[in-house]
């Protein structure tokens, strides 16, 4: 669960990690009256990157550049995303930049640190072009992270004086935020020097998905579409995809594979969405009406490989729920018989090889 920068702020600053004072609005309008000093830098609220390449940040020195600029960049599209808030702060006049991050490594299976002297960059681009210039350490899960540990990263980069002291500080409160919530990462980049301080200047957080229901206090999730939070609250896996066919499978793999097989013969996948293993009819109904209900899907794909999985469960719910647009069936597994007995009274034709079936779906909407 990906949280807005002013969100991550929220709980930086929860965590005693100095951030700029600032404030979300919705419109221009708020920008009056506000208790701020310019210059004030707007930055467009989005769960996606690019903001600044986009013309979703800028700087304003007067009231009326802010609410122009506050005009431009609400509404806008930035990857796909529409800008409905903005963070307004208080500029900074940046000295140094650093970079720092706490990220769970799943192939260590622990927790990583990671400081850089090259802030304000994407840091997957440093690790590229300059690796030496990224200090990190894999941490002990039962040591955790100490004051030595946030020293060493703090002497790697550079600094010294004050400003390490400061940062064993940020490092440490940056480190109890990520355990004490479940996030899969916290970062700040930069982590900037102004004037005699260390100032987090953008904050970026994601929480554990599996966690969630551990944190009532956490905003709404904004990542999720409404119909992908239908399916989730179903106990369904369900993402939207920019396609016209729908796909339903049970097994992530054998979805995944089936988003494949019809991309191959030239359709395009509307969805992923998997009931899993062991799904009953009422699984199957529910899952039919979330993927009909997809503005431009043209025709369903259900794709069954019966293990846990009963295929007659399968047949029932999809003859209780027929979808309102032309759908393939293959279906092969536990039951099998009885599944294609329940469809074939129902009219519905259920194939046995998943690319005849995909090859059908594609051709149904070409209008072959």
């Amino acid at each position: 669960m990906k949280l807005h920068e002013f969100q991550a702020k929220e709980l930086f600053a929860k965590y005693s990690i100095p951030v700029q004072k600032g404030t979300v609005i919705e419109n221009p309008q708020q920008l009056d009256g506000l208790s701020l000093h310019f210059p004030l830098v707007l930055k467009a609220q989005v769960l996606v990157g690019g903001r600044g390449k986009a013309g979703g940040i800028k700087l304003a020195k007067t009231p009326a550049e802010a609410k122009q600029h506050a005009r431009a960049i609400l509404g806008m599209q930035i990857k796909g995303e529409t800008v409905k808030r903005l963070l307004v702060a208080e500029a900074a006049e940046i000295g140094a930049e650093y970079y720092l991050a706490f990220i769970v490594d799943r192939g260590a299976g622990r927790l990583v640190a990671i400081a850089s002297a090259a802030g304000g960059i994407d840091i997957e681009n440093v690790a590229r072009t300059a690796p030496e210039k990224i200090a990190k350490v894999a941490l002990d899960p039962f040591l955790g992270f100490q004051s030595f540990h946030a020293r060493g990263l703090g002497g790697q980069i550079g600094l010294g004086g004050a400003l390490l002291t400061d940062f064993v500080k940020i490092a440490a409160a940056l480190y109890h935020l990520c355990t004490t919530e479940d996030a899969e990462l916290v970062e700040i980049n930069p982590l900037a020097v102004v004037g005699d301080r260390l100032l987090a200047i953008d904050a970026k957080v994601i929480i554990d998905d599996n966690a969630v229901f551990r944190h009532p206090d956490l905003p709404k999730n904004e990542e999720l579409t409404e119909l992908e939070q239908l399916a989730r609250a179903s106990g369904l896996s369900y993402v939207e995809l920019d396609g016209e066919i729908a796909i339903i499978g049970n097994g992530a793999g054998l979805v995944m594979s089936t988003l494949d097989v019809v991309a191959h013969f030239g359709g395009r996948p509307a969805n992923f969405l998997d009931v899993g293993g062991g799904a009953t009819e009422e699984n199957m109904a529910q899952a039919i009406d979330i993927v009909a209900r997809k503005p431009g899907v043209r025709a369903l794909f259900v794709n069954i490989f019966g293990g846990i999985t009963r295929c007659d469960d399968i047949a029932r719910g999809i003859t209780a729920s027929p979808p309102p647009v032309q759908m393939v069936v293959r279906l092969t597994g536990t039951n099998e018989e009885e599944g294609r007995k329940i469809l074939q009274a129902a009219g519905i034709h259920a194939y046995l090889d998943p690319e005849e079936a995909a090859q059908r779906v594609v051709s149904l909407v070409r209008g072959r």
